[in-house]
């Protein structure tokens, strides 16, 4: 199953999920107009958001509340890729030029916390405490993951653990917030509330480290960013750490000097990658975190919509992009 056919039953929240983004884009200020249809434009798979409607549904949700708590989501999201870019002195997102690399640093960061600000502002409209509560502490744990992600650059001697609380920080503390944010909405009981979260949670994870194996697998069209860019930025990410833990000594090296001056030989470090388990690694572990979030819901009523949650695990772990 594709990404869209996994969505189907939602493609009704999706559409009026993107109708409110649309119109609390829209502002006097010129150019916030301009780079909010820009990144529109970009499109994206939209899975945080997605989780979120797809949660609500699955617990019987049956009113509207959650296309604006959807939106924040991604508005969320969107703010943390425009701060990232600039960050990471990103030019390519989702195959096209990031906002930055075309409207430049100063209004990318400004527009960041435009969204944010905006963000706040439908939370409290949403006149839900406790989803207010969760998105508002997420925002907070993700800000903490990228100060500890650039504490991890060109430091190869970064362990799997605080590889891993960044991974969380970052990337998935957003997908749990969005799970559990949809079963909130849903009136759920405190333990499927646990359970959402714990589901968003580890499929974000697993998300990342797939995306952590593409960057070694994939092409530049098939990814929308330039392969490499992590090892570029001397960021370690697991398939390096991984050689740094099993390569032979010429291997870890090699990786230690990419990371330490993120100009190596990035042929030859995706060699180093390839000829260990490196990959085979980083997937299988991965394919764990997906099945964790495959258990979290086992107790779940069955219906479309906890079905295509349930695909959402294997599509995190088998997707080329």
């Amino acid at each position: 199953m594709n990404l869209n056919d996994l969505l189907a039953p939602i493609e009704d929240d999706m559409k009026a999920m993107d109708a409110v983004i649309r119109k609390r884009l829209d502002s006097e200020v010129v150019l916030i107009r301009t780079i909010g249809d820009y990144i529109v434009g970009a499109g994206g798979k939209r899975m945080r958001p997605a989780m979120l409607l797809m949660v609500a549904r699955a617990l019987g949700y049956e009113g509207t509340v959650h296309h604006l708590l959807a939106a924040v989501v991604e508005f969320i999201h969107t703010a943390t890729l425009l701060h990232d870019d600039v960050v990471d002195e990103s030019d390519m997102r989702r195959g096209r030029d990031t906002a930055n690399a075309v409207f430049g640093n100063a209004a990318s960061v400004l527009v960041g916390d435009y969204l944010y600000s905006r963000s706040f502002e439908m939370m409290v409209e949403s006149q839900s405490m406790p989803a207010m509560t969760v998105l508002s502490a997420a925002t907070t744990v993700i800000a903490e993951g990228e100060v500890l992600q650039l504490l991890n650059v060109h430091d190869p001697d970064v362990s799997l653990e605080r590889y891993l609380q960044v991974v969380r920080y970052k990337t998935a503390k957003l997908f749990e917030a969005a799970a559990q944010v949809g079963a909130i909405v849903a009136g759920a009981t405190p333990e499927q509330q646990e359970a959402a979260a714990a589901y968003g949670r580890h499929i974000g994870t697993a998300f990342q480290l797939i995306d952590d194996v593409l960057d070694y697998e994939g092409d530049e069209d098939a990814l929308g960013k330039n392969v490499g860019d992590d090892l570029r930025e001397g960021k370690p990410t697991l398939p390096l750490i991984r050689v740094m833990e099993v390569g032979t000594p010429a291997q870890r090296f090699l990786v230690q000097d990419a990371i330490l001056h993120g100009d190596g030989d990035f042929a030859a470090v995706a060699r180093a990658v390839q000829e260990t388990d490196a990959l085979q690694y980083t997937r299988a572990a991965a394919v764990a975190e997906a099945d964790l979030a495959r258990e979290a819901l086992a107790a779940w009523p069955v219906s479309t919509y906890s079905n295509s949650l349930l695909e959402l695990c294997s599509f995190s772990v088998g997707r080329d992009r």
